[in-house]
């Protein structure tokens, strides 16, 4: 891998570069992310912030995903 591509690979966390925010407000995810990832032209991210923590990208059914396990769980227990 090119020096500096791929500062941190601890665990299951990664950093895969950065992006500049353009005029229009948008970002080029890093090309080695999106083959991670499989994340295509076209695909829609679901974008969750908060001001102590900042932002995170990830794909909606990753929130559908928890929303059912957190739901169902909730469901067994009653």
């Amino acid at each position: 891998m090119p020096e500096g591509k791929h500062i941190l690979d601890q665990g299951k966390n990664r950093v895969f570069g950065t992006a500049r925010v353009g005029d229009r407000g948008q970002i080029v995810i890093p090309q080695e992310a999106r083959r991670f990832f499989g994340i295509s032209p076209g695909d829609t991210l679901l974008i969750l912030g908060n001001e102590a923590s900042g932002l995170v990208v990830t794909r909606p059914e990753i929130l559908n995903n928890l929303a059912d396990e957190i739901l169902g769980k909730e469901e067994q227990q009653t």
